[in-house]
Order: structure tokens, then sequence, then C-alpha cells
């Protein structure tokens, strides 16, 4: 087992992706934190988990609930290992119509509550002494501008390079900081995404979907269970030599 007695948080682990890599990672011999704003959720999916997980709220938008959900899982499990920091929200709109409360939020959730968290684990790791391994979610967006999606491609651009910045930053403690660039994923969030584009781009339901997983090299698009390995090495002793760099898994999608 490749995190045999790490004790993990992943944030926006109740369902899809997240919900994968914690029940992966308690596979591997994690302690997982099953860290989302959606409670009950993540409640349910600890307790499928078993093996020790336990849920934990956290909302990434807001620093003392960052705080709070860092000493809580400190307190519970006595430590902390690895963070996946997963948790992120999608918007879409012509470049025209993009409004103040639509940028504000996603780069609250998906760039400040990122850093911020990965800040507070960060020090939590200094603190213990004995390394770390921090993984953020990034995506395809990040590498490269999409018409209906400035403000996603944007923030996820601004992790990659957090993620090169932070891993420079910490490396000196023995915390590798790393990133996963998932394609197009089954997620629920995908149904959301897929609604948006049949709004804008006048498409029936489901279209868009079916057209981005034709689109893929592989063949088909991703799924939660596709991303769970790259999440597994870099959160091990495997990756212990891989600094600052952000891993596509995407079926082929973008090279890089």
């Amino acid at each position: 087992m490749k995190l045999k007695d790490k004790v993990a948080i992943v944030t926006g682990g109740a369902r899809g992706i997240g919900a994968a890599i914690c029940e992966r990672y308690a596979a591997e011999g994690a302690r997982v934190a099953v860290a989302d704003i959606l409670e009950k959720e993540a409640s349910a999916t600890a307790a499928a988990i078993g093996h020790g997980a336990f849920p934990v709220r956290l909302d990434v938008a807001d620093r003392a609930s960052i705080d709070a959900m860092v000493e809580q899982v400190a307190a519970t499990a006595g430590r902390i290992d690895v963070l996946v920091n997963n948790a992120a929200i999608f918007d879409m709109a012509p470049f025209l119509e993009i409004t103040e409360e639509s940028y504000d939020k996603q780069f609250a959730i998906n760039v400040k509550g990122l850093l911020f968290t990965l800040q507070a684990v960060a020090a939590r790791m200094v603190k213990q002494g004995q390394g770390g391994k921090i993984v953020n979610f990034s995506s395809q967006a990040g590498r490269r501008g999409e018409a209906l999606v400035a403000v996603y491609c944007a923030s996820k651009a601004a992790v990659i390079s957090l993620t090169q910045s932070a891993g420079l930053a910490l490396i000196k403690h023995g915390i590798n900081v790393n990133g996963i660039a998932p394609g197009v994923i089954d997620t629920p969030m995908w149904d959301h995404v897929d609604a948006q584009f049949a709004k804008y781009e006048n498409l029936p339901l489901g279209e868009k979907k079916r057209q981005v997983g034709l689109a893929v090299p592989y063949g088909r698009m991703g799924l939660p269970a596709d991303m769970v390995g790259a999440a597994v090495f870099l959160a091990s002793a495997d990756a212990d030599y891989v600094v600052a760099q952000t891993l596509n898994v995407d079926g082929g999608n973008w090279m890089s």
C-alpha cells in the first residue's frame, strides 16, 4: 500500500473526482478526511469508505472555515501528510457578458480558496517537520483559452502557476507540491457544463457532452476513476523527486 498510515485531506471529497480519490487513498492505507461544504454527502462518502475516513466541513471561500478544518483534522487524526486541493466550481458566458459576480465567485473558490487551503495545510506540515505531499487540481482549461470559458480557464491557469510557485517555495521543507490537469471528466459538474453549452451554443442537452467525448483521442470522456492513479502517485514516495509539475490526465487531449 503506497499511502499506509498517512493522513490525507481531499477537498471537494464528497462526490465526483474527490470521492474517487478518497476511496482509492483509503484502499492504499490512508486515513482520509472528506472535506466538503456538502456536509451530508461528505458524511455518506466517509461512511461508505470506512477505514477510518471521516467528514469535515469546509468552505474554501472562507478563511475561518479553512483554519477550522485544518485544526479538526489534526485533532482527529493527529497529523496531516497529504492534501488534495480538488474543490472547484465552473461557470461560463460569452466574453462580453462576463459578470463581476461570476468572476469573483470562481476566483474565490478555484484560486483564493485553493491558495489559502494549501497555505494552511503547508504551515501545519512545516510545524510537523516531516514533509508532505500536496496535489492541486487544475484542468486542461488551464492550458489554453476558450471563447465561452474565459474566467474558468484563467482560474485554472492560475492553479498551474501557484503549483509552480508553491512547489519551489516548499520543497525545502520536504513538501512536494504538484498538480493534475484533467481533461473532460464525466462527473456531476459536467452535467452543469453541458447545460450551459446547450444554452450558449443552441444545442440539445447531452450533445456537447457527446461531442467532447468523441473528440478525446482515447475515445471517450474520462471517469473519476481515471484520475486516481496519478493522485496516488503524486501523494506517494514514488513522487519524491517530482516538484512543481502539473500532469495532464486527459486521454491525449492536450500535450505540454
